[in-house]
């Protein structure tokens, strides 16, 4: 299905949960949109802004919630956009971090208590709701590659013929790796990402546990050279960092992180031209 690309570039880091462990209701809506799809695959999906009196809007599906789709050694896979769940909790967490000066004339306090109580609603409504997906633009969060290591990575042209590097593994294989990283950061410097990380590993432990963990560098690959690609194996390295830690080499370790760390500055560093 094609699907509508943010302007700006953007990575994803998405749990695809099998078909079978949605809640009945829930998985009847996934098979006939999979019907759907595979009978119309070039429909576009559509949205509409709903504006309040004050004029703050949010963007919902005009025609039903729509889903990345993967069908792996027989069994179909689901991560769902949940645009409507992801654009109240992007708006307040954007009003909680302050990330510019005058960010409050883009949400207001008011704005962002409205969201937050419609969060709350939705979630009141649905224990259960959670973001299937986290997004970053301009860049991949370090903290993301605690997840993954070399042999889950994939560099290859996806359906429409666009070179796109991916990252995939068992949802139980993170949960696992970022219980080994999470003690082992605690003796260093980095040691607050530790808690970034403790936040991802609770996110996870929601979803069924045959789930797949993918981390999609979408959008980034399209302002990012061939070469620029074939030559990140961030994964692997931030792998290595944290046997380095284990091992006490801090040195080794550091030398190692840096690098990733100065990649990734460079590659973030196109927002500022843009």
């Amino acid at each position: 299905m094609s699907r509508l690309h943010p302007m700006v570039p953007t990575a994803y880091l998405r749990v695809f949960q099998p078909l079978e462990a949605f809640e009945p209701s829930e998985q009847e809506h996934w098979e006939r949109y999979i019907v759907a799809r595979t009978r119309s695959p070039l429909i576009r999906p559509r949205y509409r802004d709903h504006p309040n009196a004050d004029g703050l809007g949010v963007l919902t599906p005009a025609d039903g919630e729509h889903a990345e789709i993967k069908l792996i050694d027989g069994r179909t896979y689901v991560s769902p956009w949940r645009t409507k769940l992801r654009v109240l909790a992007a708006t307040v967490a954007f009003h909680d971090a302050r990330p510019f000066e005058m960010a409050h004339e883009f949400v207001s306090k008011r704005d962002a208590r409205r969201a937050a109580r419609e969060l709350g609603k939705i979630r009141r409504h649905d224990p259960g709701a959670v973001s299937f997906c986290h997004e970053s633009p301009w860049h991949v969060p370090i903290r993301w590659f605690v997840f993954f290591d070399e042999p889950d990575r994939r560099l290859a042209e996806d359906e429409f013929g666009r070179l796109r590097l991916r990252y995939q593994t068992p949802v139980r294989t993170a949960i696992r790796r970022a219980e080994h990283a999470v003690p082992v950061l605690r003796k260093t410097d980095l040691g607050p990402i530790s808690d970034l990380i403790v936040d991802l590993h609770q996110w996870l432990s929601s979803f069924d546990h045959l789930s797949l963990l993918e981390l999609d560098y979408g959008g980034l690959c399209e302002s990012m050279t061939w070469d620029e690609l074939d030559d990140d194996h961030s994964a692997q390295e931030v792998q290595r960092a944290l046997e380095a830690i284990a091992s006490y080499d801090y040195a080794r370790s550091s030398e190692i992180y840096q690098a990733v760390l100065g990649h990734w500055a460079e590659v973030r560093s196109r927002e500022i031209l843009n």
